[in-house]
């Protein structure tokens, strides 16, 4: 915590009372580091940030040239589960021949509210379609069927992980230190701020006339800007901020506070941890650097959502604000 930075303050009753800290940095097109805040050596496990870096061994080769747009975002999604992200996945399984089954995620309750509702009104159980990183399997299985893998295809040693980590290592420019579980049973590829920024500034400066590499990422990239409503949902900041943005910037949270930004305009890659694994400290922090850097309006209700927000009791009092840490962000 020592290299770390301030980034969101919480204060009630004019007293601070509680401090993000963590790390963020804007590479750009070059993958050099324009501006950090905190440590940008710091290693991180990006989480549920990096999948489009995940789907590039899938586009990248071939396998996934006839996915749409909308799938695209599917397969970089971390979903609420409703209706329209599980119908999405098991349409896609079913054209592979393939069926819920195959799927190695997990079942997970899902966060979209109706579809709650209606799995409880019908007495009827969450399954692996409603994990929120169902998308992202699916893009394994088209992978894996396309390599010739065994069936447990989130193993460390199978040859879909083993084209995932050659990917993150070299849009990086590191060597991972390792991986760690994810929830979905995936391993995660560690690596620094620095890194994960970089690899975003690749994603930002794609070409779709370029090498296979180059139109994987932008395709990528663009099926998240165009389909925001598949990378997260409702209520999500992915969704509403990219939305905000008018499908001109790709976001990407991950558990544990990590975000992600993929600006094509200014060919430039953000990436944000914030050490305690607070989301609201994450949200803010991605909001301000947007904000910052002119590709995100300030007064827009998403950005107000989450830059400098009003804390408030049960009976509606005003309470406390959250605000963003003096300095953070300055010089972006």
């Amino acid at each position: 915590m020592a290299d770390s930075a301030a980034i969101a303050e919480l204060w009630r009753g004019g007293q601070l009372e509680s401090t993000h800290f963590g790390h963020a940095v804007i590479c750009g097109a070059d993958g050099s580091v324009e501006a950090a805040w905190g440590d940008p050596e710091a290693v991180i496990f990006p989480r549920s940030s990096c999948k489009m870096v995940q789907a590039l061994p899938l586009m990248e080769s071939g396998a996934g040239r006839d996915l749409t747009p909308r799938q695209l975002g599917l397969v970089c999604a971390s979903h609420n589960g409703a209706a329209l992200h599980t119908e999405a996945v098991a349409a896609w399984l079913k054209d592979m021949g393939l069926g819920e089954s195959d799927l190695r995620c997990g079942n997970q309750t899902p966060q979209d509210k109706a579809e709650r509702e209606r799995l409880i009104k019908t007495d009827s159980s969450p399954c692996q379609l409603h994990n929120n990183c169902s998308g992202k399997h699916a893009g394994f299985l088209m992978l894996n069927k396309h390599l010739g893998g065994h069936a447990d295809y989130v193993e460390a040693d199978h040859p879909v992980q083993m084209a995932i980590k050659a990917a993150h290592e070299e849009l990086t420019g590191e060597q991972s230190a390792g991986y760690g579980i994810d929830g979905c049973s995936a391993p995660n590829y560690s690596t620094s701020v620095a890194g994960l920024a970089r690899a975003m500034a690749y994603f930002a400066t794609a070409r779709e006339d370029g090498d296979a590499r180059q139109n994987a990422a932008y395709r990528l990239s663009r099926g998240m800007m165009a389909h925001p409503e598949m990378v997260a949902g409702e209520g999500r900041a992915c969704t509403e901020l990219m939305r905000a943005m008018g499908g001109k910037v790709a976001i990407k949270t991950g558990a544990e506070a990590v975000f992600v930004g993929i600006i094509p305009e200014l060919q430039k890659g953000i990436a944000l941890k914030v050490m305690d694994g607070g989301t609201r400290g994450a949200e803010l922090a991605i909001t301000a650097l947007l904000v910052k850097l002119g590709v995100l309006d300030a007064d827009h209700p998403a950005a107000r959502k989450r830059l400098n927000t009003i804390e408030r009791n049960w009976r509606g009092f005003e309470t406390g604000s959250l605000r963003l840490a003096p300095g953070f962000g300055e010089g972006a």
